[in-house]
């Protein structure tokens, strides 16, 4: 799944894990604390690019995903425009009370989700999951039990799904030979639910049994893969500072609203 929507690498893809995260989530707190308009405005336009240049991936799949962020994120400031307060009404009907300055408010909370979301699937288009959990525990020295756990059971969700379309299309064919009353409403979630839920039971069984045979707990071990931090990871952070200072630099030189605070 990975490999197949990627079309290039970038310096992005060799950047650690804990590197992407510790950025994200430092990126998330900046952000709350920005309250000038200009600024979120243009660090939304710039995170934007980023992922565009950086994610290494076709350019309809991040369009695609991107769209339905900035749908959602849309749509969760609704609320704020809706029924927030102000003194400048641009329309009123009924409860619904849209004011420049609830307008503004709901826009910029808009900005800070695309902000953090453009960088989220950056990361998340650049990142193996394998990698996370190897990072895990060489650096932060997670108990390899918990991480190869948590790793067989991403892997499983892959044969769950088609386990899920094999067992959908078997149940068509069978359809066509029994009585329709047989297979309506909650039978037919039956039908497919007590199936799925034993062929994977049996599957995690013997996947865990596998593990234990082969040594997949507690204590020292070496690693066929190695994380090691590395100059992208400096050159990472460099872009993220390079990026937020261009978003202040340019809200000062080129203000697109002038609001110095929308809260």
């Amino acid at each position: 799944m990975y490999e197949k929507f990627k079309i290039r690498i970038t310096f992005m893809d060799h950047v650690n894990i804990l590197t992407k995260m510790i950025i994200g989530v430092l990126l998330f707190f900046f952000v709350i604390f920005v309250h000038r308009f200009d600024i979120m405005l243009y660090m939304a336009a710039l995170m934007f690019l980023f992922m565009l240049l950086f994610s290494g991936t076709r350019m309809k799949v991040v369009l695609l995903l991107f769209s339905i962020i900035a749908l959602f994120s849309v749509t969760s400031s609704l609320f704020m425009i809706f029924y927030g307060e102000g003194m400048h009404t641009l329309f009123r009907w009924g409860i619904i009370h849209i004011t420049t300055e609830s307008l503004f408010r709901g826009l910029h909370l808009s900005l800070r989700t695309i902000t953090v979301s453009s960088l989220g699937l950056c990361i998340a288009f650049t990142t193996q999951i394998v990698m996370v959990f190897y990072s895990l525990m060489q650096h932060l020295k997670v108990k390899p039990k918990f991480a190869y756990a948590f790793m067989a059971a991403i892997r499983m969700v892959p044969l769950m799904i088609e386990s899920f379309f094999q067992l959908r299309n078997s149940l068509r064919m069978r359809y066509q030979m029994i009585d329709p009353g047989q297979y309506r409403g909650v039978k037919r979630i039956k039908h497919l639910l007590i199936p799925l839920m034993s062929q994977n039971i049996r599957k995690a069984h013997r996947l865990a049994v596998a593990m234990e045979k082969k040594g997949f707990k507690d204590g020292p071990r070496t690693y066929y893969y190695h994380v090691p931090f590395s100059w992208y990871d400096l050159l990472f952070v460099i872009v993220i500072v390079v990026l937020t200072s261009s978003a202040f630099m340019l809200a000062d030189a080129l203000p697109v609203t002038g609001l110095e605070d929308v809260r």
